[in-house]
Order: structure tokens, then C-alpha cells, then sequence
């Protein structure tokens, strides 16, 4: 009850392209309500990086770090408890990333943030949930350094920790959380077609997680952020696309295995 929950996504839907940067703020008014207090709206932009003469100017003729930062702007002056953030940070300079950062570290609410960006998740957040695509889900108090100097003890939370089909068909005992039937309990003989995949799949299943890593680490750099929105969101899928992926090979290695 009570929630006032404020959403920012990576569209910006909410900023009117046909109106200033000032009138999309102050929606009629010269004062905006930030934290039980009144600001100019004036004021208000400066702290997001608008000078008195940019606030004048067509939200259409913004580039597109200004469109993100006038998007946070709006949001932040919302009256809200609960704020979903999905990505916020792409499209987002240096000192515009600070601004958020010093801002959300102000927050007295609930904030729930997807993000790429390490640096930032470790910089906002208290605690941190890491999807793993296949049905588990990880939960650290802290950010993501704590997260990943936990996890990294934990196999099987995470693609990249997990021991590869290889690697496990050397190993005389199963950890607990994978499947296994003892060679004696196979009701019948793999096909050749079937026992050729079978072996093929360690190799793809190490080249998939190869090209996961890469993606992965395109995506920490420093400058993705500042990538055009369709890059990024071509990467992004990629992404989705190859843990889908990763997905089916363990599922097929796991079938064929136990047959």
C-alpha cells in the first residue's frame, strides 16, 4: 500500500519532443518538489547539466545523452518510493553517470536496477539477484563485487563457473547439483549419430561460453555506454540469444548422458 513507483527505461517515453527542456520539467510551474523542498526549475536542470541557455531549447534538438539525462531529470522530480531502473546508465556520460550516482546514493526509497554496468551496480546497490538463465537465481548482500568474489565458490550459479561437460566426464564424484545415472542403470546404447553428438557437444558447449565471455566483457568496457542504443541492443540480444543457447547444448548433453 502507499507505493508510488517511478519506471525508467531506455525509450524515454515520457519526454515531450515538442516542448523545451524547461517546460518538460516544470509542466506549467517554476518550482519543482525535490526531497520536501522547493527548487527553481533553473536550479534544478543545472544539476543535470543544463545551463540556463540549453534549458530553452527544444527537447528535439538535444542529442541523445542530453534526451537520457533530461529523461532522469523528469524522473528524479517525480514523487515516487519504489524506482525501477532498467539500464539507465547507456547513453550516459561520465559526468552525467556521477550526477546519477550521487543522486540515487540520496534515495531514501527502494531502487530495483538492471544493469550491465559493474562499476555502477557496485556504486548503488545493497543487494544484488543474478538471473543465471537456466532457472537459478543468486542472492549477495552487497554489490557486484561481493556477489562475484561469492559465487565464484559456488559452482553451478553461473555459466561461466560451471565445470564443462569435458571436465566431468573425467571426475570420478557429481557435485549436487547435476544430474547422473550410473552407467549400469543406461537402459540401451547411444546410436552412433547420437554418440557422435554426444561427443561433439563439450567442444561446442566450451566454444558458446567463449563467445558468452567475450560479449560479456565488450559489455563492462568503459565506453559501451556510449554506444549507439542500436549497437548496445544488438549486443544485448546476442547475449540473450547464446545463454538460450548454452541452455539447450547442457540440456542435450544431460539427455543424451543419462540415455
Amino acid at each position: 500500500t502507499k507505493l508510488n513507483i517511478a519506471y525508467f527505461d531506455q525509450r524515454r517515453d515520457d519526454i515531450d519532443l515538442n516542448k523545451s527542456v524547461f517546460d518538460n520539467i516544470a509542466d506549467g510551474h517554476q518550482y519543482v518538489d525535490i526531497d520536501d523542498r522547493q527548487v527553481h526549475v533553473m536550479s534544478y536542470l543545472q544539476q543535470y547539466l543544463f545551463p540556463p541557455e540549453r534549458a530553452r531549447t527544444p527537447a528535439r534538438a538535444l542529442s541523445g545523452g542530453e534526451l537520457s539525462r533530461l529523461a532522469l531529470a523528469k524522473l528524479m522530480a517525480s514523487p515516487f518510493n519504489l524506482l525501477i531502473m532498467d539500464e539507465p546508465t547507456n547513453d550516459l556520460d561520465m559526468e552525467t553517470l556521477e550526477v546519477l550516482e550521487n543522486h540515487l546514493a540520496d534515495y531514501k526509497g527502494t531502487l530495483i536496477l538492471i544493469s550491465h554496468d559493474r562499476d555502477f551496480i557496485d556504486n548503488t546497490v545493497s543487494n544484488v539477484l543474478h538471473l543465471t538463465g537456466r532457472g537459478a537465481v543468486s542472492q549477495c548482500v552487497g554489490g557486484y563485487s561481493d556477489w562475484a568474489s561469492k559465487y565464484r565458490d559456488q559452482p553451478g550459479l553461473s555459466q561461466n563457473t560451471q565445470t564443462t561437460p569435458k571436465k566431468q566426464a573425467t571426475t570420478k564424484h557429481v557435485t549436487s547439483n547435476q544430474a547422473a545415472v550410473k552407467p549400469e542403470s543406461k537402459s540401451k546404447k547411444l546410436t552412433y549419430n547420437d554418440q557422435r553428438e554426444l561427443d561433439q557437444l563439450p567442444d561446442k558447449i566450451e566454444s558458446a561460453e567463449a563467445s558468452y565471455e567475450h560479449l560479456q566483457q565488450l559489455i563492462s568496457e568503459p565506453d559501451f555506454a556510449t554506444k549507439p542504443h542500436e549497437d548496445s541492443a544488438k549486443i544485448y540480444q546476442q547475449l540473450a540469444d547464446l545463454e538460450q543457447h548454452i541452455s539447450q547444448l547442457y540440456e542435450r548433453w544431460e539427455a543424451l548422458s543419462n540415455h
